[in-house]
């Protein structure tokens, strides 16, 4: 199985798995054009796209849906509410299919489960796609971490997970008040420590890639992020930070 962060950020998101010649995309933060040009960067171009998992309904995670949709003729998985949230926006003519958190499906040769996560939005879900052996944790936009996301990404072979914010340049930046306390709450998004915490948790022997996901590039660096997960990683992990602008080199797991 290979992974590839397409793009990370507060302008939009999308992430690509393959194995064996299928594609299976996590949202669609961008557009048809980009979504095709960023898998021919990352090395993902001639793949068989599958299915795309919608983790929530905010527009950096679901803005170019129809299109990339169509465009690769693929089936979208979500929960109820999400598709239910998207009815009106961007999710227009999209073949809905449920995926509600607590479930499982199988999208060969993938399966997928979804979990909930604590997000100000309507039903969010992270994921765990396993393969052939090997399990993926997705965990990109929460305000905190609890035991189910815990017990969902424990054993995860690799691991992408939010690293949004650095709580100092947060505070002391720009945004309006309102908006601060909306991400810094238990329904936002996970500080670097708050996230290095969790994945102190998750790391374990057979762990070996970590892409750090969903930076603020008002609120935080790369740099920042990187000393915070490497803090509990150790060097023995590969750990890579997601760009917003271009494609991660799809990485084997």
């Amino acid at each position: 199985m290979k992974v590839s962060l397409l793009a990370s950020g507060s302008t939009g998101n999308c992430l690509a798995v393959e194995h064996n010649g299928c594609l299976l995309l996590v949202d669609a933060g961008l557009s048809a054009r980009k979504t095709v040009s960023r898998l021919e960067s990352a090395g993902l171009e001639n793949t068989l796209p599958v299915a795309m998992l919608l983790s929530h309904e905010h527009s950096d995670h679901s803005r170019g849906i129809g299109v990339v949709a169509r465009k690769l003729q693929i089936p979208v998985f979500s929960t109820s509410g999400t598709a239910k949230a998207m009815a009106d926006r961007h999710g227009r003519n999209v073949s809905w299919n449920m995926l509600e958190n607590g479930e499982e499906i199988f999208i060969e040769p993938f399966l997928v489960k979804a979990f909930r996560l604590p997000h100000d939005a309507t039903d969010p879900s992270g994921y765990v796609i396993e393969c052939d052996g090997a399990k993926l944790g997705v965990a990109t936009d929460l305000g905190s971490a609890n035991i189910l996301a815990e017990n969902f990404l424990k054993g995860c072979k690799a691991l992408v997970l939010e690293f949004n914010h650095d709580e100092e340049m947060l505070w002391t930046g720009k945004y309006p008040w309102p908006l601060k306390q909306r991400i810094s709450s238990s329904t936002g998004h996970l500080s670097n420590k708050e996230a290095s915490k969790f994945l102190s948790h998750l790391v374990h022997p057979e762990l070996s890639l970590i892409l750090l996901a969903h930076l603020s590039q008002e609120n935080n660096t790369p740099e920042l992020a990187l000393a915070e997960a490497r803090s509990v990683a150790g060097s023995e992990i590969s750990v890579i930070v997601g760009r917003p602008y271009e494609a991660i080199p799809a990485k084997g797991i």
